[in-house]
């Protein structure tokens, strides 16, 4: 077994240390003695973007029928060993990665191991056309509850397919389409675990209370005789102009509660200098209800219940920003329109205050603290920049990076990308006015208008 260390990595004394096994796994450990607890976190490098047209949603169903059984534990065998441990699971697939991950009491972290070493290594001996048919309904009926049957549902979607043309990899989501999930194969399932389950294709971060020297024994154990595999494409390139050219526009008339305004642009990408600076003004002018758009649109002129603004970080093509407002009572929504183009437009030409800056940074410096002071955040984002970035060490900068960020970087994203002509703007007005509910803001609104436009972008197990 081949390994690196780092003695001292990051911010707040956090340190990671790296290692690889003969077979290419990438292993990242950090210790964690504060409570008694382990986190068990596997990335691999698979997600939505790496499908092909008729069938997408691949990966997404794939990482649900990794909880069907393997050689070793049948049916729902996972679950319950993790559970019946009094530990925590699941897994999520997005446009760029599939993950899975494990939250156990740090004397049970063995069976963790034991279990993802086991999938890995032997699930195409349980997969058959009973598994393969049982969670290809689970994935449609989630699309239904998540998408299909609820307001608003498939606005991410039209979206992505809006900011990323036709035959570019992110232009589906990872839910797929019912079409593809319907005419996949078990073969098509049984090639897509050759070709992306392969140890050299994945990184396990484990962090927490844990003996390093013990843990890589027993990764050794069950990891180190499964087989590499070297059969996998390249993604398709997802490289794009910077900007859109042009606004694109679709209105959707369907039953919903009110008239929202969404729209998405095209941003820096994830892991550059820009997309730091990007996060800081979508923080400042949407992130949260101290917001520019949230004070305006619905403390001042109440024209709004929802005033929110949020990045969704991509590496493999720009990143989407994702502006989200809902309609108070019976205002059109050009008027939300023009109100939201003017606070844009002054922002360009004025930049953030120093308070802004100052509680931008905070914010997002406390929501970077959040994940990595978490066992299971911090596995998750060593994980992250182990796969995208090819360093695990950057997460325990990630902080100081953002400090760094000036008003004027903040200021000049803003005038380059959060134009008019780089956006795809959706509207929506409900089927029959009389559906417009009467939502008039309170004078002390509590709603918390922020938006979340990263869990549109993965898909979890259930």
């Amino acid at each position: 077994m081949g390994h690196t260390t780092t003695a001292e990595a990051g911010s707040g004394g956090l340190t990671a240390t790296e290692h690889r096994l003969a077979n290419g796994l990438r292993v990242v450990l950090s210790e964690d003695h504060l409570t008694p607890v382990a986190a068990v976190c596997l990335w691999y490098d698979v997600g939505s973007r790496h499908e092909v047209k008729g069938r997408t949603g691949l990966a997404h169903l794939f990482e649900h029928l990794m909880f069907q059984g393997s050689a070793q534990v049948e049916g729902n065998g996972h679950f319950e060993l993790i559970q019946g441990a009094g530990g925590s699971l699941n897994g999520t697939t997005s446009f760029e990665r599939t993950n899975y991950f494990e939250t156990m009491p740090a004397h049970q972290l063995e069976l963790a191991l034991w279990l993802e070493a086991d999938r890995m290594g032997s699930l195409l001996a349980a997969l058959d056309d009973e598994s393969m048919e049982n969670q290809r309904d689970v994935v449609k009926n989630e699309r239904r509850q998540r998408y299909d049957n609820v307001p608003y549902g498939t606005s991410f979607e039209k979206l992505t397919a809006l900011v990323y043309p036709e035959g570019h990899p992110y232009h589906h989501t990872p839910i797929g389409s019912m079409a593809d999930l319907d005419a996949a194969t078990l073969e098509d399932a049984r090639t897509f675990f050759r070709t992306y389950y392969a140890p050299n294709n994945a990184v396990l971060s484990v962090v927490g209370d844990i003996d390093p020297v013990q843990t890589l024994a027993w990764i050794e154990k069950y990891f180190g005789s499964i087989q590499s595999h070297d059969g996998k494409p390249e993604p398709r390139d997802g490289t794009l102009p910077e900007t859109v050219g042009e606004q694109l526009r679709e209105v959707v008339v369907e039953e919903v509660p009110a008239r929202a305004l969404m729209a998405a642009y095209r941003l820096p990408h994830d892991g550059t200098r820009a997309a730091d600076a990007a996060d800081l003004a979508l923080t400042v002018l949407g992130g949260g209800e101290s917001s520019r758009l949230y004070n305006r649109l619905v403390r001042r002129d109440r024209t709004a219940v929802a005033a929110g603004f949020g990045l969704l970080r991509l590496s493999g093509a720009p990143s989407l920003g994702w502006l989200d407002v809902k309609t108070s009572g019976d205002v059109e929504v050009p008027v939300i329109e023009a109100a939201i183009d003017e606070e844009l437009a002054r922002f360009a030409e004025e930049g953030p205050t120093p308070e802004e800056m100052e509680r931008a940074q905070a914010q997002l410096e406390r929501e970077w603290l959040d994940r990595l002071g978490t066992v299971a955040g911090r596995a998750d984002e060593l994980c992250r920049y182990a796969v995208l970035f090819g360093d695990p060490q950057l997460a325990l900068t990630a902080v100081q990076r953002v400090l760094a960020v000036t008003a004027e970087e903040v200021q000049e994203v803003a005038k380059a990308r959060l134009r008019p002509d780089n956006r795809a703007v959706l509207v929506y007005e409900p089927k029959s006015p009389e559906t417009v509910q009467d939502a008039d803001v309170p004078e002390d609104p509590e709603h918390e208008a922020t938006v979340e436009a990263g869990n549109d972008n993965e898909e979890t197990a259930k």
